[in-house]
This record gives structure tokens, sequence and C-alpha cells, in this order.
């Protein structure tokens, strides 16, 4: 599996010490869990975050998002982050932050 291993330690760092959170190399990358529910990954280079349909529209607007699509068939609530947005530490705890803030509200 490819992945980017430096954006991996950065989001390992972020999340350090928060309870109940694994991984698992799924979707040919990495997925970040939260009670056993994804909130966010990554794929190749591209940051993966689950934004819920709620949210999905708004970080669609957001610079250097795009849908997920592995399939021809975009996933509603969740979007692709190329790198230029999540440079810097402000913008990916931002995109992490909304994936949790999803997946926290779901039920366990």
């Amino acid at each position: 599996m490819v992945y980017n291993e430096k954006l991996a330690v950065l989001i390992r760092d972020m999340i350090k010490g928060k309870r109940s959170i694994t991984e698992k190399k799924m979707f040919g990358g990495l997925a970040f869990m939260l009670n056993g529910k994804m909130f966010c990954g990554i794929v190749k280079d591209d940051l993966m975050v689950r934004t819920g349909p709620e949210n999905y529209e708004m970080a669609l607007s957001k610079p250097h998002s795009r849908p997920m699509d592995f399939s021809g068939k975009p996933m509603r609530g969740f979007v692709f982050v190329a790198p230029p947005g999540y440079k810097n530490a402000t913008a990916l705890s931002e995109w992490i932050g909304l994936g949790l803030n999803y997946v926290s509200k779901l039920k366990k």
C-alpha cells in the first residue's frame, strides 16, 4: 500500500492521546477510526475526510477538495483534499476536526 507516511505521522501527532482511535489499512491507503468509524485517511498523497452529509457541500467549496470517488460514483459525505489544502498544521487540524466531529456524533 502506498500512502504519504509523512502525512500519517502528522495526523498521529495531532490525534495523540485521544481515546478510541485506531488505524486500519484500507482503500489502498490508511484510515483513522474513532470507535471503529473512519473519520479521515490517506490515499497516496490525498487526505480523505468524512464530512457527513451536512458538511459535504461546505467541504467541497474549500480549495483543493473534491468528491471522494473510487468507482465513478462519488461517495457523498466524503472528500479528498489535495496536498495544498492541508499544507499547514492549522488547515490539517481543521480537516481532521471536521471528520472527528462528524464521527463522534454517530451512534456507537
